[in-house]
């Protein structure tokens, strides 16, 4: 659905697209993440045919965004970051202007407001001015815009900012509901927001793709050897780390800590499919196991890492 192939995008002499290569298929929600200044927006507004690239290509649905912008146009849905109303009018108002703009008029103008505001959840405000609305509503009017003419793809800018945490999750729900049958590309800096509605995320940084995948494959991919934490019921720790070193599937103890009849040791593996052999290991030196887990990395410390930032 969405296809970008090595976008290049200068402001003067100013790279700040480098080279951005990814795609997006039906039914993904994926999350567009970066510092300021990484290159994120101007991938967006490349892809919303706002700018011309300097080099490379971006299709959507089919359609090439340098030469077909009006066919990409009506096959995408677009949120900035402040949602596009006119706080004068009231919601049927304003989708009426919308559609009409969008070229649906007649019978099928009233029947794809009404099921529009009844997937935004609007029904019940849909005749209150906008102006008179909370902000959690104006989101939900901007994602109402974005959607109305039913577009396969949905660009998506920060369209939490500045909502309260029951807004956040009652956008967040209408996000993943939509992205169940469409394209949706998310720009975000909560990274939260990212881990609980998007199903892959891309990295942006200095105007290049740092890494994209699911949080976990790109967390795998930065930690190298797997990392455990086995937790045996036993009282001295040196002893139970000599003996973990004599396990052939262990390449090195981190740590082991001695507590409350418990020692917990972090043990680097020389991969994850090998972690039945602690089973055997414990048996062999009677050893009962209280607890095993393999290290996970977060986003944040994902971010944090290929980004630099905060270091």
């Amino acid at each position: 659905m969405i296809e970008v192939k090595n976008l290049v995008k200068n402001y003067g002499t100013f790279p700040a697209v480098k080279g951005v290569s990814f795609s997006i298929g039906k039914g993904e929600i994926v999350g567009l993440l970066g510092p300021n200044g990484a290159g994120k927006t101007t991938i967006m507004k490349v892809l919303t045919c706002y700018h011309y690239p300097d080099g490379g290509s971006a299709t959507l649905n089919g359609y090439d965004a340098i030469r077909e912008p009006l066919q990409v146009k009506h096959q995408i849905g677009y949120l900035p970051e402040m949602a596009p109303v006119y706080t004068d009018l009231n919601v049927y108002e304003y989708l009426n202007f919308i559609a009409e703009a969008r070229g649906i008029d007649g019978a099928e103008k009233g029947a794809r407001i009404e099921k529009t505001a009844a997937e935004c959840g609007l029904t019940s405000v849909l005749y209150k001015e906008i102006g008179n609305l909370s902000k959690g509503y104006r989101q939900r009017v901007g994602l109402a815009q974005a959607i109305l003419h039913e577009p396969e793809i949905l660009i998506l800018d920060e369209p939490t900012t500045g909502l309260d945490p029951n807004q956040i999750i009652e956008i967040r729900n209408l996000i993943k509901k939509i992205g169940k049958e469409k394209t949706v590309l998310l720009s975000t800096h909560i990274l939260q927001e990212v881990e609980a509605v998007c199903d892959r995320v891309l990295i942006v940084n200095d105007g290049l793709i740092a890494a994209e995948g699911t949080t976990e494959e790109i967390g795998k991919s930065l930690k190298g050897e797997p990392v455990l934490h086995l937790a045996v019921e036993a009282d001295d720790a040196d002893a139970v780390a000599e003996r973990l070193k004599e396990c052939e599937a262990v390449t090195a103890v981190r740590s082991a800590e001695a507590k409350n009849g418990r020692v917990t040791a972090a043990v680097q593996l020389t991969s994850e499919s090998r972690s039945p052999e602690l089973f055997d290991w414990a048996v062999k030196n009677r050893y009962r196991i209280a607890e095993m887990y393999f290290e996970k990395i977060g986003l944040e410390d994902i971010f944090i890492r290929l980004t630099h930032e905060g270091v």
